[in-house]
């Protein structure tokens, strides 16, 4: 048998719960508000003006938060300390007009969310998730969490050549998910969606709707080693995130030297360009005007944010055992080997030699091992909200992650002990 576990399982139990009450995010900006508030943080308005007092706060809109944790006796020029990460995953979006069939089959139209693996969106049970309008302006967040649409795929007696040439899908054509069967209604979804929430016919006025896999996360292996869930890019990134800050807050240490930060945005899989993304002002306006509500002048503020560094936390390529050749022979991050720096010199990822010295520090006060993640030079490399953190706002930023298997697939694949490494990483590098 292997040896025990080193690190708390109770925190990859606790992400699992995450995981399964996170789809969409929408609601997992609402899990993170409800984890900050029991740690005493306050939510803040944006249209309300804001006070310098010391304590926990934070600021949501649509699927992103920002939360701040400013300690007793914090100068208006107290650099920030940010984990930063994203809320959105590829998924298969509701169109607008979302009722369609064909052959008295029903189906839902749906639009395909970033880069996602479509082939492990095929027979697979789906629900629906999202944020739905009203008409007086509120929102509502609904989860039919339950076997509701499925997208069917060719039996192999029509496609005798699939195992040989390889599945190809169409994505107009081939991935409308069918929920039932009849004539198709315009108008049939909402009211459905109406009548699950207990609303009034006609009382939704706009949706952001997004189907998701019902299965639940789950240990996987023998020893129970490796973690099967849905999300974790990167809602494991946005989980610890939250869990780091609340920790760090629970110290209530006044001799903090910098304000830790958790900002965690929605968009990134297809570009971070609105104004609940990375590349939007969100970030900047809420740390100007957290310096300013302590009194601070421009002064302070171009003080605080040239001593402030940036963790981009997302999810980064775990070797993968069927196809080592597609991966840098020297750097191959394993999973549970530890939170992985993830590098790129042309600037796809922040990190230089200085962001390396400030996660290595963090990662050796937290008692952690750390790997090194860089692209084979024969494939082109993601990118992440690190490169757009820098830019935008001239704060220095470092991209590290957790190595996961089957990335932006439904279903995806990491190591059980590498989520509360990272952290534990995090919350090092938010107090040091």
């Amino acid at each position: 048998m292997s040896a025990p576990p080193r690190f708390d399982r109770g925190h990859t139990d606790d992400l699992m719960s995450f995981l399964a009450a996170s789809p969409s995010p929408y609601h997992a900006v609402a899990n993170a508000a409800e984890r900050l508030e029991k740690a005493g943080f306050r939510q803040v308005a944006e249209t309300d003006t804001w006070d310098g007092t010391a304590g926990g706060k934070f600021v949501l809109r649509g699927g992103a938060i920002v939360a701040w944790y400013v300690p007793e006796g914090a100068g208006a020029h107290t650099p920030f300390r940010i984990v930063g990460a994203h809320t959105d995953s590829p998924h298969l979006h509701v169109k607008p007009l979302p009722d369609m069939g064909a052959e008295g089959w029903r189906q839902i139209a749906i639009e395909i969310y970033g880069g996602t693996l479509l082939n492990t969106w095929l027979d697979r049970d789906l629900g629906i998730a999202g944020r739905l309008t009203l008409r007086d302006g509120s929102y509502r967040l609904v989860n039919i969490d339950r076997a509701l649409l499925r997208v069917p795929q060719l039996a192999v007696h029509l496609d005798r050549s699939v195992n040989t040439d390889g599945l190809k899908l169409d994505r107009q054509r081939h991935m409308q998910p069918i929920w039932g069967l009849g004539d198709v209604n315009e108008g049939d979804l909402i009211r459905f969606l109406e009548e699950e929430e207990g609303l009034a016919e006609g009382e939704v006025a706009g949706w952001d709707l997004m189907a998701h896999s019902i299965e639940r996360p789950s240990y996987l292996g023998r020893d129970r080693e490796l973690l099967a869930g849905p999300r974790m890019d990167n809602l494991l990134s946005v989980h610890a995130g939250v869990a780091a800050l609340a920790a760090v807050s629970a110290a209530d240490d006044a001799s903090l030297p910098y304000i830790p930060v958790l900002a965690a945005f929605d968009h990134e899989e297809n570009g971070s360009q609105s104004d609940t993304g990375a590349d939007g002002p969100l970030l900047g306006t809420v740390l100007e005007r957290s310096v300013f509500a302590r009194g601070g002048s421009y002064e302070d503020r171009a003080r605080a944010f040239a001593g402030t560094i940036c963790l981009s936390s997302d999810t980064g390529h775990a070797v993968h055992p069927n196809y080592t050749e597609r991966h840098d022979p020297t750097h191959q991050p394993r999973a549970n080997g530890g939170p992985i720096l993830k590098v790129n010199v042309n600037m796809r990822y922040a990190t230089d030699g200085s962001g390396q010295a400030v996660f290595a520090a963090a990662c050796e006060k937290a008692d952690v091992p750390w790997q090194n993640f860089v692209s084979n030079n024969s494939m082109p490399c993601g990118t992440t909200i690190g490169p757009i953190t820098s830019a935008r706002h001239g704060i220095q930023t470092v991209d590290i992650g957790v190595a996961i298997l089957s990335m932006h697939s439904a279903r995806e694949l990491c190591g059980a002990d590498d989520p509360h490494m990272l952290a534990n990483a995090m919350k090092a590098f938010l107090e040091s």
